[in-house]
């Protein structure tokens, strides 16, 4: 049985996310999808997603593709797999070729992990979303010292 591991905010859940997991599930028996927490998106993005941690996993959970849901806590990847055991690993493509990607292909190789790519959703994704939603927001002017 090969189990499949699909990492990702899933904040503001769209088609791109979809497109991940239902290429992940294709590629495996059993598909985990790790859900990065509040804390971990605001460490490495620097900024707060819009669904909580728990009702971003809910979601994820509900769709058919996803046999697991795995609440990231951890930066280190390994943590992430000594915790779960995946046979591979599904990111965007967005990542391949990159300094990052091929210290995670590398990273995952060192405990006979795959690394799969699969093409990013170019024209959607959730920080397009987010700066959507900013803009239709009203912004409330900021009172000045005088």
């Amino acid at each position: 049985m090969i189990v499949g591991y699909a990492a990702g905010a899933f904040d503001l859940f769209h088609v791109g996310h979809l497109n991940i997991l239902r290429q992940a599930k294709m590629r495996c028996d059993f598909l985990i999808a790790g859900v990065v927490s509040d804390e971990r998106i605001l460490e490495s993005k620097g900024f707060s997603p819009v669904i909580p941690t728990l009702e971003r996993a809910e979601i994820v959970q509900n769709i058919s593709y996803v046999d697991q849901v795995f609440i990231e806590t951890s930066a280190n990847r390994l943590d992430t797999w000594n915790a779960v055991k995946f046979d591979v690993f599904f990111k965007g493509d967005d990542w391949k070729g990159t300094e990052k990607g091929i210290e995670l292909e590398r990273m995952f190789a060192s405990v006979g992990v795959r690394t799969e790519y699969f093409p990013y959703t170019v024209h959607t994704s959730s920080t397009r979303l987010r700066s959507a939603l900013d803009a239709m927001t009203p912004r409330v002017p900021r009172a000045f010292k005088a």
